[in-house]
């Protein structure tokens, strides 16, 4: 498995310090990650975290920008400014620093959530909130879809 899948809660220890799942492991260790890139989420609180392929899709899109232009500046900020290194150590550990704790909440359980390429770092209640509104979306989207348009139906 190559792939980020699937959620697992895990407690932050005394020391700030909180163990990424073995199955997300095994994915860094087959991707040769030798750190993680995490961003603050630009429109949830929780932390997008993978390898510096993440980063690079990202410079990628600015390359792209104008450089003389506020969106080139802007998506710079995003993920430049609201980014950070992590280092995982011999126990396959992370600490949980001030950083990460404003933007998501997190105080003493992270929910690790795959998203193929990348995983997320969620406040447990945060994600529950948040999972009921995908829910929500695509129930809305499904029905919808199934529905035939006024003209149709007569």
């Amino acid at each position: 498995m190559d792939r980020f899948l699937s959620n697992a809660v895990n407690r932050i220890d005394a020391k700030g310090r909180v163990s990424v799942p073995a199955h997300f492991r095994s994915v860094v260790q087959k991707r040769g990650y030798s750190e993680l890139y995490a961003l603050r989420a630009l429109d949830i609180p929780a932390l997008d975290v993978g390898g510096l392929d993440l980063l690079d899709r990202y410079e990628q899109r600015i390359a792209q920008e104008d450089p003389f232009l506020q969106t080139a500046d802007d998506m710079s900020f995003f993920c430049h400014g609201d980014g950070m290194f992590l280092k995982l150590d011999q126990d396959g550990r992370i600490t949980v620093s001030d950083f990460m704790r404003e933007h998501t909440g997190i105080s003493s359980e992270v929910v690790f959530v795959g998203r193929g390429n990348f995983f997320q770092m969620w406040e447990p209640e945060r994600l529950r909130a948040y999972g009921a509104e995908v829910r929500a979306r695509l129930l809305k989207l499904r029905q919808g879809a199934g529905a035939k348009p006024a003209e149709e139906a007569e």
